[in-house]
């Protein structure tokens, strides 16, 4: 799952928890929705976490410059 499914999920809770208003026999709508609001807080934050850690590592690789010569040194 991405940033963009951790958002998904915080705005289906969102409507969930306070846009519906019908209430079906056993379920509570309300608290599913704050459930997956607080679902999608969290794989939001770990995407973004996975994200930032993936580009340190990526910063911190080893460069170097390796040069091509068609004439041999004098």
């Amino acid at each position: 799952m991405t940033i963009g499914g951790g958002v998904a999920l915080i705005l289906i809770g969102a409507i969930l928890k306070f846009a519906v208003t019908w209430k079906p026999a056993n379920v509570d709508l309300q608290a599913v929705g704050v459930i997956l609001m607080i679902g999608g807080a969290a794989l939001l934050g770990f995407a973004i976490w996975l994200r930032v850690s993936q580009r340190r590592s990526r910063m911190a690789a080893e460069v170097y410059e390796e040069r091509r010569y068609s004439e041999p040194p004098q």
